[in-house]
C-alpha cells in the first residue's frame, strides 16, 4: 500500500475538513497494513492499547460520533459494556487483521454517507454525554481529525516498537 499523500491546503472549509479526515483515516489503514495478528494484539504498555485494539477503537469512534450521536441511530455492535468499559479495544478470536481493517473502512464509509449533503452547522441529535453539549457536524469532523491523528501517532510508535516499521510519514 502506498503512503497517503498529505491533504490539500486550499479549498472550502468543507473540502479541507473532508480532505484532512480522509488523510487521517488512510494513515491509520496504512499503519495497520502488514502487521500480523500476533503483533497486532500485543500490549506494549499498561493499558488495553494495541495496534489492532486502536483500529477497533477508531471503528467504534466513527460509529459513535457519526451514527449514534449525530443521527441518533443506535450503534449496537459496540464491544464496550458496563462490565467491559474498554471493550472497544478487545480483539476477538475470530477477528483477523483483514476483517478489522475492512470493519474500519466500512465505518468510515458509513460516516461519509451520513455526512453527505449535511450542513457543517447541523447539530447532533444526541448530546455529548460528558457535558450535554450538542456538537455540530463541523465539531464532529474536527474531533475525529484530532482523535484519529492522535491514534495514528500511537500506531506509528507501536509499529516501530513491534517490527521496526518506519516510513517517515508525518503530519507536519
Amino acid at each position: 500500500m502506498e503512503a497517503p499523500k498529505y491533504p490539500q491546503s486550499i479549498g472550502t472549509e468543507r473540502e479541507l475538513l473532508e480532505a484532512h479526515i480522509e488523510f487521517c483515516r488512510q494513515t491509520v489503514i496504512y499503519k495497520v497494513t502488514g502487521v500480523t495478528k500476533a503483533d497486532g494484539i500485543k500490549r506494549l504498555g499498561p493499558t488495553a492499547t494495541s495496534v489492532l485494539g486502536l483500529l477497533r477503537h477508531l471503528t467504534e469512534v466513527e460509529y459513535w460520533w457519526f451514527q449514534d450521536r449525530f443521527t441518533g441511530v443506535p450503534y449496537t455492535d459496540s464491544r464496550s459494556s458496563e462490565s467491559e468499559p474498554d471493550g472497544e479495544f478487545v480483539i476477538a478470536d475470530g477477528d483477523t487483521v483483514e476483517s478489522l481493517i475492512q470493519g474500519y473502512k466500512d465505518a468510515c464509509e458509513n460516516s461519509r454517507k451520513i455526512s453527505l449533503g449535511r450542513s457543517l452547522d447541523d447539530v447532533a441529535v444526541h448530546a455529548r454525554p460528558s457535558d450535554n453539549m450538542q456538537p455540530s457536524l463541523r465539531w464532529i469532523y474536527l474531533h475525529l481529525i484530532d482523535e484519529t491523528a492522535r491514534h495514528a501517532g500511537h500506531l506509528d510508535i507501536y509499529r516501530e516498537l513491534l517490527d521496526g516499521a518506519h516510513d517517515g510519514l508525518t503530519f507536519s
